[in-house]
């Protein structure tokens, strides 16, 4: 057992020794030729001083992102070998008479050890933002977040359990597929649910409060062919100082959220553009597609999880000390299997991801005749979130949702202003 944790231990090490020499060591920030000199060269928009600055806190933030993945399989595998695990298991056995309690104690326990071996990270995460005057949140704002997060999480987590015990032993070949149908449902659920209920615990939402604006972002919406009640605004200045603009929830429940910071920092062209982007994620379907391409990933996932976890607790029962799958025991080892496969399928969804965001800027361009508009938005972007506007490989592969700053101002630049634009014809659909 000591020497499978010591060897763990070190390949963490050397995991987190090769990311900082990554990020700290090896990295080249210099800008390609052909775009220095361009409205996409950082030099044209930021200071030396906070290009230097930028740098710092992309390579702090990332690095920290990379070594947090890994942690908690770390963790499950220390629970696992050391036998931990079973004995949390065998406490609740002769604690409580019912199987259903002694899962729910479990997983209150597992979530517990998990949140607090990773809150120093999130603790430090929170103090680089504060430092580099990203986060303006308080510490007891961000500990009340914490919480809250623990008690949302908590919940969904155990239902999650119940149902997985209830299927394996119900249908025990067939669990994967009966459980990948039950998150059809659950995901619409959430889906729809997010926006009026999970949200609003963390901030507190309204209709835009500048009428002027509203009435212009009115006008943009009806230009589109698209409903135009779903436009919030929220108080995300208390907590940052970073911009940002979203959609969320599903049918009714549908909004388009932007932060008052966005409508603090950006003049009107700007935030048109924004609103155009996001009208162009509603009409492209955005949302429904990735729920859908989420459902579709996740059938094949189902399947993969089930014969990793049948596999695993094959050939290492000894090992991790555990019965069989049906062992409450062995939770670590199917938790272990799910955040690595979740992990390898992260460049396959941001790759998805980037795709659509580039549509969605092309058509909030093509929507305000305004690309002008749209690379001051990108630059105002990277100099408030203190952006690295052409990050490293691996934070591309493994991070980014959304193209680089450098490669959306330099699509910005080649895309057309023209009066006539297909906005009309794709809101015909809706």
């Amino acid at each position: 057992m000591r020497k499978w944790i010591a060897g763990a231990g070190l390949a963490y090490v050397l995991y987190g020794l090769f990311f900082y020499w990554y990020f700290f060591m090896s990295g080249d920030s210099a800008v390609p030729e052909a775009v220095k000199g361009t409205q996409a060269d950082p030099a044209s928009f930021m200071k030396p001083s906070q290009l230097a600055v930028a740098e710092q806190y992309s390579d702090v933030k990332n690095f920290l992102f990379f070594i947090s993945i890994p942690l908690d399989w770390f963790l499950f595998f220390v629970l696992l070998i050391s036998g931990v695990s079973k004995k949390i298991k065998q406490w609740m056995e002769a604690a409580m008479r019912f199987r259903f309690l002694q899962i729910i104690g479990f997983v209150f326990v597992l979530s517990l050890i998990t949140a607090l071996v990773t809150l120093p990270l999130d603790w430090i995460g929170y103090q680089v933002s504060l430092d580099y005057n990203i986060s303006t949140q308080t510490a007891s704002s961000w500990a009340k977040d914490q919480v809250i997060d623990f008690w949302i999480s908590f919940p969904i987590f155990t239902l999650c359990v119940l149902v997985f015990y209830w299927l394996i032993k119900k249908h025990e070949k067939k669990w994967w597929f009966y459980a990948w149908l039950l998150t059809v449902p659950f995901s619409l659920f959430l889906f729809f649910i997010q926006p009026v209920i999970i949200d609003p615990l963390y901030n507190d939402f309204y209709p835009l409060k500048n009428k002027e604006l509203e009435s212009k972002i009115l006008a943009l919406a009806e230009e589109a062919y698209i409903p135009a009640d779903h436009v919030y605004e929220v108080n995300m200045s208390e907590k940052t100082n970073a911009l940002n603009a979203y959609v969320t929830g599903i049918g009714a429940n549908k909004r388009i959220v932007l932060w008052d910071t966005t409508l603090n920092k950006l003049d009107d062209s700007e935030i048109l553009f924004i609103m155009g982007h996001e009208m162009g994620h509603y009409v492209m379907k955005h949302v429904y597609i990735g729920l859908a391409g989420y459902l579709i990933v996740s059938l094949a996932g189902f399947y993969v999880v089930d014969k990793l976890y049948k596999r695993g607790v094959h050939f290492a029962r000894n090992l991790f000390h555990v019965e069989g799958r049906r062992d409450l025991g062995a939770l670590p080892l199917l938790l272990l299997i799910v955040s690595v496969l979740s992990f390898a399928v992260t460049p396959f969804s941001n790759a998805v991801s980037r795709y659509q965001e580039n549509k969605a800027d092309q058509y909030g361009i093509e929507l305000t005749g305004d690309s002008e508009a749209a690379v001051r938005t990108f630059q105002d972007l990277a100099v408030t979130g203190l952006s690295q506007v052409d990050p490293p490989f691996l934070v591309k592969l493994f991070r980014g949702s959304h193209p680089s700053i450098m490669e959306r101002i330099q699509h910005a630049e080649t895309e057309e202003n023209t009066s006539e634009h297909p906005a009309s014809e794709q809101g015909d659909d809706q």
